[in-house]
């Protein structure tokens, strides 16, 4: 492939860490405006150079950074802005509730009944590892996050109006980020959510059809349920009929998602989604045709206790497959420190999805013996590039990791990259793209990517560290020629 370089151009620095990098044409204007969404809940906008306050919900989220010596995952994960944002003010937003924390869903009282660590990893040679269940949900979770609907006011002040969603989730980790967009194909706001967190997918959620989590969902926002406050779930058939009837499923086996990017092709539209891997892969996937299951038929299926039908249902593969290889467990060599071992962890189940799951456009590795290539630790943003600005990369599909995981002295740099899009179903190769800035002795971490409405801008998100704790750290650019 060709090797490609740009240049970052710095649009904002010294922000907080940002999750959501966007466009929109704000009711009363012309043009365009660049919003940008912290993980810690703030929405900014620029206008004529300048940085503006849109929306501070700061007091609305959960206490970040706490434990885990800073790093969280939660926070504001998701805004969208309606396709008639315009004319109706409406946006959306995916955030973790504060005062919610609990305990999580294996705290240590129940990983010690179970002989688990809390950090969970299967032992093939123990079934009960292979077949936990999420038990006392209401009491064993780690916190809520809410999808809600929020309007513009013609004051110029934003108002939340309903909330479509509360979910309980049992980690603190993997709950999407960019985790809101609206469907051009459907004009349905789409949900991209993880499965729930630890790691491995302790309790299989992300392939039980009637869990919430590790699922693609669309919401009809334009369905009026009258519920502007739902129960907290974790399950479809938890909630009320008339939310029920908003939903349909587009996908599974999700483990952790950076959002969904849309390209129009002639008159249908190409999705494009990255899936984080667990310990070896990375991938991004892309389909056309697709079967939406509605949330109702799922139901229904499980009353009965039958599997809907799911050909053409899109199957990531996850928990028994990482992308291109079946879920593996890494042990190191005791005669060669150099060197490890890699044991499947879900035989069965890779071996129940190999038929049913989607294959990756193209997969990248955390351990990558090519020259030419790079050691990835977790993908943070997917979006289709088709402007002409940067030729080489037009009508590519350009993607970001979080970290180079390469034996190297700090500091840390993260990792721009792109494919392209083949017609022969084949594992695509990808390619570096190189960039000119200068970040110093400074760490620079790519936590996010976004593109204008048209996508032919792109933005980078950089931060300094990777906790949210450490404030101020953040950098959002523009990618140019």
């Amino acid at each position: 492939m060709i090797k490609v370089k740009v240049r970052l151009r710095p649009i904002v620095s010294k922000m907080n860490l940002p999750t959501v990098l966007k466009t929109a044409i704000l009711p009363g204007d012309s043009n365009e405006t660049l919003f940008i969404a912290t993980q810690v809940g703030e929405i900014f906008y620029i206008r004529d150079g300048v940085i503006r306050t849109f929306l501070d919900i700061r007091p609305l989220i959960i206490n970040l950074g706490v434990s885990g010596g800073g790093y969280d995952e939660r926070g504001l994960l998701g805004l969208a802005f309606h396709p008639e944002f315009y004319y109706n003010g409406l946006f959306y937003l995916h955030y973790s509730v504060a005062g919610t924390q609990g305990p999580g869903a294996l705290t240590n009282s129940e990983a010690a009944r179970q002989a688990l660590p809390e950090f969970f990893k299967p032992n093939p040679c123990d079934p009960r590892t292979l077949n936990l269940r999420w038990i006392n949900r209401e009491t064993q979770y780690d916190h809520i996050d809410t999808v809600e609907e929020w309007i513009l006011q013609s004051n110029g002040q934003p108002q939340k109006r309903r909330t479509l969603l509360n979910l309980r989730r049992p980690f603190f980790n993997h709950n999407g980020v960019n985790s809101l967009n609206f469907s051009p194909e459907t004009e349905k706001l789409v949900l991209t959510t993880g499965d729930g967190g630890s790691g491995y997918d302790p309790f299989n959620l992300s392939q039980d059809d009637m869990e919430i989590s590790g699922k693609i969902i669309e919401i009809d926002v334009g369905k009026n349920t009258f519920i502007n406050n739902p129960p907290v779930v974790t399950r479809f058939n938890e909630l009320p009929p008339p939310i029920q009837e908003t939903l349909t499923v587009i996908a599974k086996g999700v483990r952790n998602i950076p959002g969904i990017s849309f390209q129009r092709f002639y008159n249908q539209y190409i999705k494009y989604v990255g899936n984080v891997g667990q310990d070896l892969a990375e991938s991004l996937f892309s389909f056309v045709h697709y079967k939406p299951i509605p949330v109702t038929q799922l139901i229904q299926a499980s009353l009965i206790k039958s599997e809907p039908d799911q050909e053409g249902f899109i199957n990531f593969g996850w928990r028994g497959w990482e992308g291109a290889f079946p879920t593996s467990i890494i042990r190191g060599c005791s005669a060669n420190p150099a060197l490890d071992e890699k044991t499947i962890a879900y035989y069965n189940e890779a071996v129940k999805t190999s038929v049913r799951r989607l294959q990756p456009l193209t997969s990248y590795f955390h351990k990558e013996p090519r020259p030419d290539k790079f050691g990835g630790t977790a993908l943070t943003g997917v979006q289709v590039y088709l402007g002409n600005g940067i030729p080489a990369l037009t009508g590519s599909v350009v993607f970001t990791d979080f970290a180079r995981n390469e034996e190297s002295q700090p500091p840390v740099r993260g990792v721009l990259a792109y494919t392209k899009v083949r017609t022969d179903c084949k594992l695509n190769d990808f390619s570096i793209i190189e960039t000119d800035y200068n970040f110093g002795s400074q760490s620079a971490y790519y936590v996010s990517l976004g593109t204008n409405m048209s996508q032919t801008r792109l933005y980078l998100g950089v931060y300094g560290s990777m906790n949210v704790s450490d404030i101020n750290q953040g950098t959002v650019f523009e990618i140019i020629p």
